[in-house]
């Protein structure tokens, strides 16, 4: 499941560098957001850290959304379907290639929710101890980046539309 989330993560990275549109660019940011989001779930042992990166990230990119769509919201949007076809046949052969080269993984993944399970009841006596971990190194670290970004990302959207330099766009163009 890792690798199938690395993997997938690997073929919208190479998919964002091609787009142009501003708006696409935000659904495949949103993706990976989501897709990094459950890779974090799946390396710690609970989702608070997570859901906290999820909810930054949205928040961080509506106010993205909504620069974007109030600067280029006359963009004809294009959509090349050869270009997309060619990176899901792509996905779905290295996908295929994952699973046959070791072709016992599902065992491992049933190992796997075994031991998830026996670490769930055990969780609850640990639960005081998890939520610690967000603010203890080295999450610290991506906490502090986190809180940095959005700060800069609040001060570039109130300096881009301040209200004394008159509107973003002009109305009859």
């Amino acid at each position: 499941m890792f690798y199938s989330l690395m993997l997938m993560n690997f073929f919208l990275s190479i998919n964002f560098i091609q787009m142009t549109h501003p708006l696409s660019m935000g659904l495949m940011l949103l993706m990976q957001t989501i897709l990094i989001s459950l890779i974090c779930g799946y390396i710690s042992i609970n989702y608070w850290f997570a859901y906290i990166l999820f909810l930054v990230m949205i928040g961080g990119m509506l106010v993205l959304f909504i620069y974007m769509t109030s600067l280029a919201s006359n963009e004809l949007f294009n959509f090349s379907m050869n270009s997309f076809m060619i990176l899901m046949f792509l996905f779905i052969m290295s996908l295929m290639m994952f699973y046959f080269l070791d072709p016992f993984s599902w065992l491992y993944q049933n190992y796997e929710m075994i031991q998830f399970n026996s670490m769930e009841m055990s969780m609850n006596l640990e639960n005081q101890f998890n939520l610690m971990k967000l603010y203890n190194n080295p999450s610290m670290n991506i906490t502090m980046m986190l809180i940095n970004y959005l700060l800069l990302t609040l001060i570039i959207v109130v300096k881009i539309s301040n209200k004394n330099h008159g509107p973003l766009r002009s109305k009859f163009n």
